[in-house]
């Protein structure tokens, strides 16, 4: 029997069908459980000679759940772990508040995200702010588990990080879009002269936190736009993540990186926008 005929435009029609359903598989079992890590150097004009190379391993938008995003998490532990970072710093996101249901229950996935995260090793210890999706379900809840595994929740306040006789103040914003983030609060027992590196969840509100005498501010909340085609633009951003969405930034003073996640929200799918690690080289200027 001779082989069926194809035409040109079925044999371009089946060549599209091939490739939306490379893609998608792509999208969806591929690139969302590879994280990759970014290795980014700074140098702060007030940084500390003695912290020449400190290093801060970054991590943000877990959006936990047992079949999608504990995959890069579970990846994640060990990559950060074998960078043997100075101190790690989580931006927020701990949970996905629903787009129906009960956003209070949703909450429930803190202690297993939490049970992962406290595998994480690094000499100065584990930093964590809000995101508006832990402030959308249940901020105390998510607070409770990571405090209840060793990691320290920073709500509008600082802490002095101390090494080698030399310090930096790290601050912690509540986050933005409950309208509770204090950067005078913040600041206040912060020495004038000494370097600040901030966690603030969203990354647009660097204008705000530059008018102050803050350093570095690292953020997340953008996923890097989760889903990115050639020449165009991010098909979604949520709000305060679309002036800064992805990378690193100098707003007037300010040192700004923007960390594109390692979780996904609404679908589990990220394409051109891997999951990320950053780890961020400090130097003085």
């Amino acid at each position: 029997m001779p082989a069926p005929f194809i035409t040109r435009r079925r044999f371009l029609k089946l060549t599209a069908a091939g490739a939306a359903v490379a893609i998608t598989a792509d999208a969806t079992l591929v690139e969302p459980n590879r994280p990759r890590i970014v290795r980014k150097d700074l140098s702060l004009r007030r940084w500390p000679e003695a912290l020449h190379g400190f290093t801060i391993a970054v991590l943000s938008d877990f959006h936990y759940d047992p079949f999608f995003s504990i995959h890069p998490l579970r990846a994640a532990i060990a990559m950060v772990n074998a960078l043997n970072p100075d101190l790690i710093v989580l931006t927020g996101d701990f949970v996905s508040a629903p787009l129906i249901g009960n956003a209070v229950r949703a909450a429930s996935a803190a202690e297993p995200c939490a049970q992962l995260l406290k595998q994480l090793r690094a000499g100065l210890g584990l930093w964590a702010v809000m995101g508006n999706h832990d402030h959308g379900t249940d901020q105390r809840r998510v607070t409770r588990a990571l405090q209840a595994v060793g990691i320290q929740v920073l709500a509008n306040r600082s802490a002095a990080i101390e090494r080698d006789g030399a310090r930096f103040w790290l601050g912690g914003l509540n986050d933005v879009l409950s309208y509770t983030a204090d950067v005078r609060k913040t600041l206040r027992p912060v020495p004038a002269d000494e370097p600040v590196v901030m966690l603030v969840h969203e990354p647009d509100f660097a204008d705000v936190v530059s008018r102050f005498a803050v350093d570095l501010q690292i953020s997340g909340h953008s996923h890097g736009g989760q889903v990115r085609l050639p020449f165009l633009p991010p098909l979604y951003l949520p709000s305060l993540a679309r002036k800064y969405v992805w990378g690193l930034y100098q707003v007037g003073d300010l040192a700004l990186y923007t960390n594109a996640g390692l979780g996904t929200v609404n679908l589990p799918v990220r394409w051109n926008c891997p999951p990320e690690i950053t780890l961020l080289t400090l130097r003085r200027a």
